[in-house]
């Protein structure tokens, strides 16, 4: 068993390093959570995709697997607003997302 591994390892050191980033990538979609990440990248984001009049009056929270997006909003009449406007932000944030799209927006008025 330990010449296995050990021939394993030595043809992994014979061929060319794996560069970090490579490597997570590969675990991730292994581990299925590939998608999640990048659904997850809506809030960091979220600033650049809906704007700075919106994002000063919102605050993305949490994404769930099956990809309801949870936005806190600052009012009541922005919360309207929103709910008005979802349409042309769910287009804007899943622009180019592939399968890791955002399914559902759900708005919470902020306390």
């Amino acid at each position: 068993m330990a010449r296995v591994v050990r021939g394993v390892m030595a043809e992994r050191r014979r061929g060319r390093p794996t560069a970090v980033g490579e490597a997570l990538q590969s675990y991730l979609s292994k581990a299925g959570l590939a998608q999640r990440l990048a659904q997850a990248q809506v809030i960091p984001d979220w600033p650049r995709l809906v704007g700075p009049q919106i994002a000063r009056v919102t605050a993305p929270e949490s994404v769930t697997p099956d990809g309801t997006l949870f936005v806190r909003v600052a009012t009541s009449p922005w919360m309207t607003e929103l709910q008005l406007m979802a349409p042309q932000i769910m287009a804007a944030i899943n622009a180019g997302r592939g399968p890791a799209r955002i399914k559902t927006i759900r708005w919470l008025l902020a306390h």
